[in-house]
């Protein structure tokens, strides 16, 4: 159950009231009895914590392990086009 903040423009109280969601609003101000207490608009207590999505790399560890994947995908093609370079020259040779 919410706490919702209501305040009474005529003395000025605020106050603070625990109720469910199909609880009719408070009208009458607990201080004055007066009938104009308005509700307020509380904020809430959502904390995003951490350094978020672009410090902790979130969308780059994708990225990362496509790229070291794609160096040794080069290494082994570099070491592969040589022997192929070297076995082209040996046919040339002849």
């Amino acid at each position: 159950m919410p706490f919702y903040e209501y305040k009474c423009p005529d003395c000025g109280h605020r106050f603070e009231e625990l109720q469910s969601f199909n609880d009719p609003p408070i009208t009458a101000c607990p201080m004055c009895s007066k009938g104009n207490v308005k509700k307020l608009l509380s904020r809430s207590s959502f904390v995003l914590k951490g350094g978020g999505w672009y410090k902790d790399h979130y969308g780059l560890k994708q990225t990362g392990s496509s790229a070291s994947d794609s160096k040794a995908g080069d290494s082994g093609s570099g070491s592969g086009g040589s022997q192929s370079k070297s076995s082209n020259d040996g046919s040339s040779a002849d």
